[in-house]
Order: structure tokens, then sequence, then C-alpha cells
């Protein structure tokens, strides 16, 4: 390595999509900024000593109040578009779970509020590039 090259910090984070067997999808709306009022998956970073998959699942529970097993959580994909977060080069893995129609929902930690959505009518204002994740989450698998 030259002593021009520089090393990128890059953020580990983990996401979660949750639907309903009915076509919902939980939403919590942001209360800081970036995206401060725009909705998004739930998600957040990875701490000392956890996997991506048991910080979704505690990142669920934080900002939601759903309390689902890591286990259950199905891998998505990896998200690490370099601009897909204005704060830096933050790497996502995303994860999806389905959980009971009318599971009960309150905002947590970092959420403004928190909201289930038909797939059919999300609302226009995603945060990052949470409607990337979502179409990944609802596609057909082949």
């Amino acid at each position: 390595m030259s002593e021009t090259e520089t090393f990128e910090t890059i953020r580990y984070t983990a996401d979660v999509v949750v639907l309903t067997p009915d076509g919902d999808a939980l939403l919590i709306e942001r209360d800081w900024p970036p995206f401060e009022g725009h909705w998004a998956i739930a998600g957040g970073h990875v701490d000392i000593g956890e996997t991506s998959r048991q910080a979704a699942a505690r990142e669920l529970a934080e900002e939601t109040g759903v309390h689902v097993a890591a286990d259950d959580l199905r891998q998505i994909g990896v998200f690490d578009q370099p601009d897909r977060d204005p704060r830096g080069r933050y790497v996502t893995v995303a994860y999806t779970v389905t959980v009971p129609a009318g599971t009960p929902i309150i905002a947590g930690d970092d959420a403004r509020t928190a909201r289930w959505w038909p797939l059919s009518k999300l609302p226009g204002r995603l945060a990052f590039d949470h409607a990337d994740i979502l179409r990944a989450a609802t596609a057909p698998r082949a």
C-alpha cells in the first residue's frame, strides 16, 4: 500500500423487514437525522460480540417491541452501495421474518412511531435504500 492510499471507515449494520401473511410491512418513522420523519425498516449497528442476525433481532425489539428469535430471521442479502447513507459508508446485512397479523407494536428507542403498512400502499418517503431492501424481501423466490 502506498502512502497516498487511505482506508475507508465502514460501519456494520443489520436491518429486518417484518411482514405479515396478509401483506403488511412494519415500518418505523425515524426520530432523528438523517432522514428524520421518513419511514424505515428496523435496524441499526451491530454491537461488539454480536452477529448481524442477533443485531437485527435486538434492533427490531428495541425499535418496535416485536420479539423474534434470531434463528427465525432469513437473510435477504448484503446492501453496500457506497452512497446508501449520507453519514458515510454503511454495509448492512438485511433479513426478513413473517409474524402473525395483528402482532402488537410499540415505538421504541429510535422511532417516533411504528405502524403496519400494506405492501400495496407503502409511504413515498422511505429512508436510505429501504425501498430496495423491501423489494428484495418481497420478490418471488426462485
